[in-house]
């Protein structure tokens, strides 16, 4: 087939809930397009714990980062090339986004994206969400988490996503199958069953195919406004036009949904225009307001192994509110069971055979950065500029900063302590904080949270890609319906707020289904 009712460009966490659910009617056909390969059958994917093995491999993109003055130039920005998306990818930490995150969507422009409208989606939700199992609950996670209560004086939380917090520690939920640490991803969820059922023909999922421009028609207004299909290019290199009757679906994720808008003449004139890029529709909010939840590392020598029994390896997690007046946490922490020193051995710091790390991360990063087109060849990757720690006040830095000296007060209280042998980075020497921020700055990473470049706004928002029914502003036939239209960073990790929000992408694109441009009834 060649023409579908939905063309969903993009297999991953939002791709893979919208295509199940909209083939639910038996009458509508829906091409997902897959730039990787099934993750079926494949254990180094279904296998959560397999994860950081996933990172750089086969199955990864491997976006670089521009130079960042104030950061480190050397992270690489892992998206998944495999169907789930970054969902078979990431460590599946899951949780409901707090209603403090929806309500400042809803504060931002997205009229009908608050707390009260979104949380009947979280009960939709087919992911096996649980908190980490008791087989699975490291000793030493259990005892980092009784010293982290005593030292800052948090509670324990038992249930990350029973109900809304400021503070806390805790084992995360994770959705997983813990009988056979298998993932339950957005596939494993949402497409497995029929995949294996063939209970779906009208779904059609087209693996290994990459979707490079956007084709458009005149529309009623005869402008070429209106997007009609996808261009794709199969892994043996044919190429061929996917014709969308009701809507192109770009679910491609913050990096790959802009870039597939530029490259199809839909963006900001001026840049289009300098790489010779026709332009279709001046958008100049596309590719904007790239955010990221930054964050560093503290890493100790522990005296002797730990423990092998885990889910992933970064099973537990701590959350503070430093300031009264902020709106859910402010500081956050990955406990990892692991020696996590990739960037301090970089700036010269030895990996120690056994250790453990803590990760002070930025909830609300106040940095604001950019993915923008270097060329006109749709082959050649974007660009990523998060500006890491460029915001004026230095708040982001700071963060870190305070994070450090939180982590000190975690390791000296027991019985954590106990394990520990040495501070192996940034050093139990450094203590000024102008020269921890400058080393925990060039140590800093991400943990692949990508969001914001297609955001959704108000009508009088000039920098707004998406109106609140996620349909791309001055187009007709399209919306976008992944981490790209985020207006905001949620404080916590973000992958549930991608499927809550696929749910409801579901719900806004149904009752136009007859209605769109070119629509069939």
């Amino acid at each position: 087939m060649s023409s579908y009712d939905y063309v969903i460009v993009g297999g991953g966490t939002a791709g893979s809930v919208i295509a199940s659910r909209l083939t639910e009617d038996p009458d509508v056909t829906v091409a997902l397009i897959e730039g990787g390969p099934s993750d079926v059958d494949r254990p180094e994917v279904l296998t959560l714990r397999k994860w950081l093995g996933l990172l750089g491999g086969e199955l990864d993109y491997e976006y670089t980062t521009t130079e960042q003055p104030r950061g480190n130039s050397h992270i690489l920005h892992s998206r998944a090339k495999v169907l789930g998306g970054c969902s078979s990818h990431n460590t599946l930490i899951s949780f409901k986004p707090l209603p403090s995150d929806w309500d400042e969507w809803e504060a931002a422009g997205a009229a009908g994206w608050g707390a009260k409208d979104m949380e009947p989606y979280f009960g939709r939700l087919r992911n096996n969400v649980v908190r980490v199992a008791k087989k699975d609950q490291n000793a030493i996670a259990q005892d980092w988490i009784d010293a982290a209560k005593e030292a800052l004086d948090v509670p324990e939380v038992v249930g990350f996503n029973d109900e809304p917090f400021d503070e806390g520690v805790g084992f995360f939920d994770l959705s997983y199958h813990p009988e056979n640490n298998k993932r339950s991803s957005a596939s494993v969820a949402y497409l497995h069953p029929h995949i294996e059922a063939g209970d779906r023909p009208n779904l059609h999922i087209l693996l290994e195919t990459w979707a490079y421009k956007l084709e458009f028609g005149g529309g009623e207004d005869g402008a070429g406004k209106t997007v009609t299909g996808v261009h794709v290019r199969s892994k043996d290199g044919e190429e061929r036009l996917l014709t969308a009757g009701r809507e192109v679906l770009v679910c491609a994720g913050a990096v790959d949904t802009p870039r597939l808008l530029m490259h199809s003449g839909v963006g900001k004139k001026e840049d289009l225009q300098a790489l010779g890029i026709p332009v279709v529709h001046d958008l100049p909010g596309v590719g904007e307001n790239l955010i990221d939840h930054p964050e560093s590392v503290i890493v100790w020598e522990t005296d002797g192994p730990i423990p092998d029994n885990s889910a992933m390896d970064s099973d537990a997690g701590l959350f503070v509110k430093r300031d009264p007046d902020h709106k859910g946490p402010d500081l956050m922490f990955h406990f990892y069971q692991i020696p996590f020193t990739d960037n301090p051995e970089r700036l010269g710091y030895e990996r120690p055979e056994h250790g453990v790390s803590m990760t002070p991360n930025i909830p609300k990063s106040r940095s604001r950065g950019r993915v923008y087109l270097t060329s006109a060849d749709p082959e050649v990757k974007p660009a990523l500029d998060f500006r890491y720690f460029e915001d004026g006040a230095d708040y982001d830095g700071k963060t870190l900063v305070d994070g450090i000296k939180l982590a000190r007060k975690v390791a000296q209280a027991e019985p954590f302590a106990k394990w520990l042998k040495r501070e192996v980075f940034p050093g139990p020497e450094v203590r000024d904080d102008e020269e921890i921020s400058e080393l925990v700055r060039k140590a800093a990473h991400t943990v692949y949270h990508p969001a914001g470049t297609c955001r959704m706004g108000a009508q009088d928002d000039a920098l707004a890609v998406v109106d609140p029914r996620l349909r791309v502003r001055g187009l007709s036939g399209i919306r976008i319906a992944d981490a790209s239209v985020f207006p905001t960073m949620p404080a916590v990790n973000p992958m549930i707020g991608v499927l809550m929000l696929g749910e409801k992408a579901v719900d806004l694109i149904r009752p136009d289904s007859t209605t769109a441009p070119g629509g069939v009834a």
